[in-house]
């Protein structure tokens, strides 16, 4: 594929540059920050989604009539990159825009398009995503959250876990067993459930952030209207598939990789104002040696991404390819958080508000977010397992 933006790209991309100049608090990324905060960091970020809802950049790759922009897939890369670029706040109903809306467009029924796609664009519903259980996370063929048909609705009852940012959704799209005798695959339903329903209960998870985006999620006899069953009963499965193709999908993970690059870039600014033995600290070889191959590292990503990407502008299926590059940038920034905290030495660990913390303490907060990389969208075991059957045509 050809690196370069058409013209009707580069409009494209000059549009949401100027939106972006102009709509960004003013002194964004330099003097103004996001709220400390999580409560007020998540209002924040839900507010700020509601204003590229009236800008129109919310939806834009989905069709027209249902309130995108119809736009391709290089300018929903585009938009990506350039979120990116412009240190935009991230999106608090990311699973509404990334993943309830792709999955009933493609699956829904068109009174259930007609009846949430709208409200996922304009930020009237935030949705959190319940897959993993306790005893069903990169397995998730084995859960046991049941969903019992009592005329015109089901009755669910089961735990899910992990459910991000549960405590800020409306709904929740929710896989659950509604035929126990089938094999684990089959008899699995993809349902979508009003977090008001009564029977719901929800428990933050302490992170070892400190901060809670993970909850467990109770469900208690919840009674769901049989009309929010997306597909037909028990074929929730394939769904599902759906849904992780486009979790794990190339163009988000093109703005991830400017983000990812952008931290590399603090950390060599930091480096080199750090000074130890009477030299910076980003002249030592062996430090130097560390943060070269990190950058290498990203530019692999990037360039994974982009074959990827290239694959599904001739036309190929999201497939299997979505788990070769997740597993890649998952382990490579792992690996950069570990690198950016080798190299701050003994000063790492010191949080923010600390005088002698360096970049007020980013890294070591990264590098404990960084932990959950290998885990969410599918465990590193699952995605080498999809790799070596799907790519590789390894046996089972």
């Amino acid at each position: 594929m050809t690196m370069a933006d058409t013209p009707e790209e580069a409009r494209f991309r000059d549009e949401l540059r100027g939106w972006l100049r102009d709509n960004l608090p003013e002194g964004w990324g330099r003097t103004v920050f996001e709220p400390k905060d999580e409560d007020e960091r998540a209002r924040f970020r839900l507010e700020w989604e509601r204003k590229l809802y009236r800008g129109g950049w919310n939806g834009i790759a989905w069709p027209k009539e249902y309130g995108g922009r119809g736009a391709t897939l290089s300018e929903q890369a585009i938009f990506a990159e350039e979120m990116a670029h412009a240190a935009a706040p991230e999106a608090i109903n990311i699973i509404g825009h990334n993943l309830t809306g792709p999955t009933l467009i493609h699956h829904g029924t068109e009174a259930q398009r007609r009846r949430f796609l709208p409200r996922i664009l304009s930020c009237e519903d935030v949705w959190c995503q319940g897959f993993s259980e306790p005893n069903a996370g990169s397995d998730l063929a084995s859960l046991k959250c049941r969903a019992v048909l009592d005329g015109d609705h089901f009755v669910v009852t089961g735990q899910k876990v992990w459910t991000s940012f549960a405590q800020y959704a409306d709904w929740c799209f929710l896989l659950a067993r509604t035929d126990p005798t089938a094999p684990k695959h089959q008899g699995i339903s993809f349902l979508l459930v009003d977090m008001k329903s009564p029977g719901i209960t929800l428990r933050p998870l302490k992170q070892i952030s400190g901060e809670s985006e993970f909850n467990e999620t109770f469900f208690d006899e919840v009674r769901v209207p049989a009309e929010n069953l997306v597909g037909e009963l028990n074929a929730g499965w394939k769904i599902a598939m759906t849904t992780l193709t486009y979790e794990r999908g190339p163009e988000d993970a093109l703005g991830r990789q400017i983000r990812f690059k952008q931290e590399l870039d603090r950390l060599l600014h930091t480096l080199s104002g750090l000074k130890h033995a009477g030299r910076s600290v980003i002249e030592d070889p062996l430090t130097r040696q560390k943060l070269g191959k990190a950058i290498v590292d990203l530019e692999v990503m990037r360039l994974n991404c982009l074959r990827s990407f290239s694959r599904l502008l001739h036309g190929g299926p999201r497939g299997a390819d979505a788990s070769m590059n997740k597993l890649y940038w998952s382990h490579v920034c792992q690996d950069m958080y570990e690198r950016a905290l080798d190299t701050l030495g003994p000063l790492a660990p010191l949080e923010d508000g600390d005088p002698l913390s360096p970049a007020s303490g980013r890294y070591a907060l990264s590098w404990l977010h960084s932990k959950a990389f290998t885990i969410y969208s599918g465990s590193s075991e699952i995605q080498r397992n999809i790799v070596a059957e799907r790519v590789l045509g390894l046996p089972r």
